[in-house]
């Protein structure tokens, strides 16, 4: 994936259900993660046309996928599980021994994919964030 793919790519996430869409997901916020992470994120084409695309990434310890998207008329052959497998040897090949990935708890479909190809969903772990923009809970400052 290129920084040039993003106005296709973003395209294809706003059409995709699950795929939610904030500020991290701006052109800028998407340059500096392929900047950071180069070569690990893919698009699939058919001739000109993205139809297929994961953003891929890792901390040094481990890999993180994210918005993984086929376009409906292209599912259920295959394109999301080579775009998992392709991304998973590079992060292999890099050292990353385990990767993570963030799924709507309602996202049943999505869920289904991932156990389909062999990924084991969590129940012991919550994601717990905060607003990097928001001081409040920081040891400097009370709120």
């Amino acid at each position: 994936m290129r920084i040039s793919d993003y106005r296709s790519v973003h395209a294809l996430w706003k059409r995709t259900e699950g795929i939610g869409l904030n500020e991290s997901d701006t052109r800028e916020a998407i340059g500096r993660f392929l900047r950071r992470n180069p070569n690990l994120s893919l698009v699939a084409t058919a001739g000109r046309r993205i139809v297929g695309t994961v953003l891929c990434g890792h901390d040094g310890r481990r890999g993180y996928l994210h918005h993984l998207a086929v376009v409906p008329s292209r599912r259920r052959r295959g394109l999301g599980r080579e775009l998992v497998a392709v991304c998973l040897d590079k992060l292999r090949s890099e050292g990353i021994p385990k990767c993570n990935l963030f799924l709507f708890a309602s996202n049943t479909s999505g869920k289904a994919f991932w156990r389909r190809i062999g990924w084991n969903v969590r129940s012991d772990l919550r994601l717990v964030q905060k607003n990097t923009a928001s001081s409040c809970g920081s040891s400097r400052t009370s709120c």
